[in-house]
């Protein structure tokens, strides 16, 4: 069996500030016009990410980047509230119910309800491209000088699969740095377990730090 690989969150922020911030340009990608990166953290470190995440934002405005952060939390909940109170309301009272005959069957109701809203290029990947060209266009010729970091991925689970926001948004980031924070575990040298629940995924071509 492969045994995880638990980076330290301190190390992986350093590697990828340092790789970010090179003189001849954001390094986080080995190919110049994909440049993803993800860093993975366990989920029992969300407060410490968060923590490291503010820091490193504040300190890149204050030497003049743009830095545009995304949580996907957010995007969830305004697209589950854009359905309407309405039904809101009678997709958690068929969930109660379901829920006290059979836990798993509910949970499979509110995936089947919710995944449409957020899966597919039009879904939450739809509202990140949206984002990222708008941050883009208010940020003209500062490709190289900004950051959009896409966070709170955790909310997701255990509805969306970050390999697949990846690739609806592949393409659409008008070639700014982006970097995923990624709730799990890496395994091997390209495998990432989301939530460190799911098996472990390979669909990525980012770069993993550290």
């Amino acid at each position: 069996m492969t045994e995880p690989m638990f980076g330290d969150l301190d190390q992986a922020l350093a590697a990828f500030k340092r790789d970010l911030i090179a003189d001849d340009g954001p390094q986080i990608s080995t190919m110049r016009n994909y440049r993803f990166a993800i860093l993975p953290y366990l989920p029992s470190e969300e407060f410490k990410l968060r923590q490291r995440i503010l820091s490193l934002t504040e300190e890149l405005r204050a030497e003049g980047w743009a830095v545009l952060p995304i949580s996907l939390q957010q995007l969830l909940l305004e697209r589950i509230r854009g359905t309407g109170q309405e039904v809101i309301d009678a997709l958690i009272a068929r969930e109660r119910r379901l829920y006290e005959r059979d836990p798993e069957r509910a949970l499979a109701h509110i995936r089947e309800k919710i995944a449409p809203h957020i899966e597919g290029p039009d879904g939450i990947a739809g509202d990140v491209a949206r984002l990222i060209r708008e941050f883009a266009d208010q940020h003209p010729d500062m490709e190289d000088r900004s950051l959009v970091i896409i966070g709170r991925a955790g909310a997701l689970y255990p509805f969306f699969r970050s390999s697949a926001l990846l690739k609806h948004i592949d393409g659409k980031t008008r070639n700014l740095p982006v970097v995923l924070l990624y709730p799990g575990k890496r395994e091997d040298q390209s495998g990432l377990s989301f939530m460190c629940e799911l098996p472990a995924d390979r669909d990525y071509r980012p770069r993993i730090y550290p």
